[in-house]
């Protein structure tokens, strides 16, 4: 399997993970574990606005961060989260072999594509784990993410 293929693979595993995720936070949650962090919804939201931004970078060669305030509700951000990130799994796939293993501009510096995808995959996965520790102590449940939570065995 080549790693372009992998990748995408993966990413749609986790997308699947991180929405079931996404879907426990309790709407209208403002619990947050220390006044220095920020909510659950707006961690869901930079996850959101990092898997386009990603993806844009990808097609276009370029990363262009554009931070936008999170919608109202996390119900609004769960629905926009599944949306994009079914079309993002059919964007992967489809984005050509030159682009994987090319370069893209990140904060003015060139760097090498793949690994790059590979890291903000990682860093998704991170801050779906932040949300993860914020489930319970918010009233809510933890789902299975690579196996077995207490609440889902």
């Amino acid at each position: 399997m080549q790693e372009q293929q992998l990748f995408t693979r993966f990413w749609a595993q986790e997308s699947e993970t991180t929405a079931r995720v996404l879907a426990r936070i309790p709407d209208g949650s403002d619990y947050r574990p220390d006044p220095k962090s920020r909510t659950a919804r707006e961690i869901a939201w930079q996850i959101v606005c990092e898997e386009r931004m990603l993806i844009e970078a990808m097609e276009t060669g370029a990363m262009r961060w554009e931070s936008t305030a999170p919608p109202a509700t996390m119900r609004e951000v769960e629905r926009i989260y599944v949306k994009e990130s079914a079309a993002t799994v059919a964007r992967w796939a489809a984005l050509p072999a030159a682009r994987w293993s090319g370069s893209l501009e990140f904060f003015g510096k060139q760097r090498a594509a793949a690994p790059m995808a590979w890291s903000f995959l990682f860093d998704i996965v991170h801050h779906r784990g932040q949300i993860s520790t914020y489930l319970r102590p918010m009233g809510s449940t933890v789902p299975q993410i690579y196996g077995p939570s207490g609440d889902e065995p």
